[in-house]
This record gives C-alpha cells, sequence and structure tokens, in this order.
C-alpha cells in the first residue's frame, strides 16, 4: 500500500469530462491515502477558438485571464488544476523535427503552470503519473523532476490518425524514459516492454456501487415499449471501434430480436444503414450514472468491436459493467478477452453471434448470473491501484540502489 506520497496525474482527460475514465477512477482511489493534484491537459489554441462558446472552455480562459482560481480542492487530499496557460494546436506539423521544437515549448508553458500549483500544495517528492498523454506531457519528467514518472497505457493510441504522425516515433521515447510502464491489458503491456523492461500489467477496475442490478434500478421508459428480447450496447458509437456488420447480421437474420444502442455517434454511424432497420433503436447519449438503468433492461449485452490494431489488446471496461449486473455478455474475441473467457461468450464471426446469442438466452439463469456478478467483483479499483503500487515499489528499490 502506497501511503502518504503525493502525486501528480496528467493526462487526455479533463477532469470534467462526462464520460467515464480510467484515469479519474484511479486518482480517486490513489487519493485515499495520498495527496493527488489532477492535472488537465491544458488548452490549445484551437480547441480555444472552435469551442469559444463552450462553458468548459469559457471556464479555462477566465483562469488564463486571470479571473478565476485554476486550483480546486473537491475531495480530502484531492485537487483539480486547470492551467492557466494557453499552448499551440501544432499536430498538423507533418515533419516531427519542427514538431518536436514547437512540442517542447508547449509542454515549457505546461510545466510552469504546473509548478505553480506544485508550490501553492507543498507537494515534494512526488510521483508523476501520465496517463496516456503522449505530447503535452513528454518533457515533464525533465522539467518537473519528479521522484518517480510513470506512463501508464490504456490505449493503443498510435493506431489512430491523430496520434499516428508523431506519436509512432515519440511514444516509443517517452516510454523508454519513464521509470516505469503500467498497462491495463497484457497486450499493452507486452507492447510498453519493447521499451522499457520495467512494465507491468496492472489490470482494471470497475465501479461496483454504480453499476449493480438492485431493486433501486429502474429499467427507464424509452425500454419499456421495446419488445424482448432486447440485446444492447453502452457506449460511444465509433467506426474505429466497433463493427457495425456484426450488428447488421444480428437485425437482419433475427427480425423478432430488438437491437438497442445508447451512446453518442460518430458520422459513420449516423450514415450507417442500422438506421433504415425497424428493429434497431438509436436511443442516443445518455448520463453516465443512468447506464445502469439501460444495462437492466437488456437481455444480452453486446461488445462488437472491430478486430484492428487499436482494439485488438484494449481491456474492455464495459464487459465488467455487464458482467457486475449479471448480464449475459457477447463480444468479439480479440487479445484481450482471454480472461473473461469462462463467463462471456467469444465470437470470432457475425454468424457466431447469432449462435451465441440464441444459447444465451436458452441457458442464462440466476446461477450464471451470480457467477458472472462474483467474477466482475475481483476487478476493483482498489485491487487496481495495489498493482500499480506493487510495480513502484518493485522499481522504487531499484531507483533508489542506483543512487547508492
Amino acid at each position: 500500500m502506497l501511503k502518504n506520497r503525493d502525486i501528480i496525474i496528467v493526462g487526455q482527460q479533463p477532469w470534467d469530462t462526462s464520460i467515464g475514465s480510467n484515469c479519474k477512477d484511479l486518482a480517486v482511489e490513489f487519493s485515499k491515502n495520498n495527496r493527488v493534484l489532477y492535472v488537465n491537459a491544458p488548452l490549445d489554441r484551437r480547441t480555444a477558438y472552435q469551442q469559444r462558446h463552450d462553458n468548459g472552455i469559457k471556464k479555462r480562459k477566465r483562469i488564463i485571464d486571470g479571473q478565476e482560481d485554476g486550483l480546486q480542492e473537491i475531495a480530502p487530499n484531492f485537487w483539480v488544476y486547470y492551467p492557466d496557460v494557453i499552448v499551440e494546436s501544432i499536430n498538423w506539423i507533418k515533419f516531427t523535427s519542427i514538431f518536436r521544437v514547437i512540442n517542447k515549448i508547449n509542454n515549457k508553458r505546461f510545466a510552469k503552470s504546473i509548478k505553480a500549483a506544485i508550490d501553492k500544495l507543498d507537494f515534494k517528492n512526488f510521483i508523476l503519473f501520465n496517463d496516456n498523454d503522449v505530447f503535452k506531457s513528454y518533457h515533464l519528467k525533465e522539467l518537473l523532476s519528479p521522484s518517480i514518472s510513470i506512463y501508464y497505457s490504456r490505449d493503443y493510441i498510435i493506431a489512430t490518425p491523430y496520434w499516428a504522425r508523431h506519436g509512432k516515433t515519440i511514444e516509443p521515447e517517452l516510454i523508454e524514459k519513464s521509470d516505469l510502464c503500467v498497462a491495463n491489458s497484457v497486450y499493452l503491456a507486452n507492447y510498453c516492454k519493447q521499451y522499457n523492461p520495467n512494465s507491468f500489467y496492472v489490470g482494471q477496475g470497475c465501479d461496483f456501487e454504480m453499476f449493480k442490478n438492485d431493486d433501486s434500478i429502474k429499467v427507464p421508459e424509452d425500454l419499456h415499449n421495446i419488445q424482448k428480447p432486447i440485446l444492447g450496447y453502452v457506449g460511444a458509437l465509433l467506426s474505429i471501434r466497433l463493427d457495425e456488420n456484426i450488428l447488421i447480421h444480428l437485425a437482419e437474420t433475427k427480425p423478432n430480436w430488438n437491437i438497442v444502442l445508447v451512446g453518442p455517434e460518430d458520422e459513420d454511424f449516423k450514415r450507417s444503414r442500422l438506421h433504415q432497420l425497424k428493429n434497431v433503436h438509436f436511443l442516443g447519449a445518455k448520463k453516465p450514472e443512468t447506464l445502469p438503468a439501460y444495462i437492466k433492461g437488456f437481455d444480452i449485452c453486446l461488445n462488437p468491436q472491430g478486430v484492428n490494431p487499436l482494439t485488438i489488446g484494449n481491456y474492455p471496461r464495459k464487459i465488467d459493467e455487464y458482467l457486475a449486473m449479471g448480464k449475459p455478455t457477447l463480444a468479439t474475441k480479440t487479445e484481450a478477452i482471454s480472461i473473461f473467457k469462462d463467463y462471456i461468450y467469444i465470437a470470432e464471426t457475425k454468424e457466431d453471434y447469432v449462435q451465441l446469442a440464441e444459447k444465451a438466452l436458452a441457458e442464462n439463469n440466476i446461477d450464471l448470473a451470480n457467477d458472472r456478478i462474483t467474477f466482475a467483483n475481483t476487478h476493483t479499483w482498489e485491487k487496481n491501484a495495489e498493482e500499480i503500487y506493487k510495480a513502484i515499489d518493485h522499481v522504487a528499490e531499484h531507483i533508489e540502489l542506483d543512487k547508492i
């Protein structure tokens, strides 16, 4: 157990994002025994202009203009910091050598702002925990001088167009120079290990207070008029992550089944033929706290991932959420899915989805549901944090030995 330490967290997702975040959940867990400063990514110039009417962006501008304090204590031992600087939008630059020069300037602005918060809180001998922020936090180890720097890999981000251009070069360098790397899937841990031997698989957590199937959770009204069986998915509908052909095949093969999709859509999904099928229901984005109620209304939960470099090794957080509510779950076979193999139905083809859904509906019972819940409850944020602490202890011993 790590206790009475100061931890600074940087990453891609701001604290006030409406979607679930591993890093936010870990930050809360860290703060139970340590002081935590959660640093939002600095505002970049393009976002400042394009989203200038957004209330969150207006807040950041007020902080940058000195009209509002960017350091906020939101719980005992827990502060959120909105940097009082703006950085340049530079990912459009084609040449990595030029990108590096301006990125270092951005990093220096960011680090200077963080140092002001460090001084206010009197953080000492702190740990720097970097949640997959390849660019804006690339130089923070040198600029902030933490006692230990950790890179947290929870997504193979360089498989996406935005990160691929410069990230394919820069992320391996960041992994290599970090004191240790932790990852939420074996695939990502092995990826990091190519560049840093101090790379560890630490698992994943789930919010079991939120995702529990009890009498306090009521099925939402917009599910009441949809005929069962309902096969459902909750989460962002992104073509880079999901295979719409699986859903089309399910809907067309089983017209008496209904498929319910809960979450915001990207442009590809908005144009999808799924919208033309009468037994497919798009319910739109919902507040995170309402998602368990939707899952409760599903007869089968789906995770119809496409198989590509982005998804092949990612830990499917939503499967824990489905299982925590005891639901039969169908998912596409990927390298990260194996840890669930005894508790879910794993499909390799779209045809498998139909056959396995039939099996899941036929054999579901209270004993299977309880087994799923018991298994999911082994994946706690407390356990996840403990594994990270073990990795820190292991590496910290070697760091101290090197100093002797």
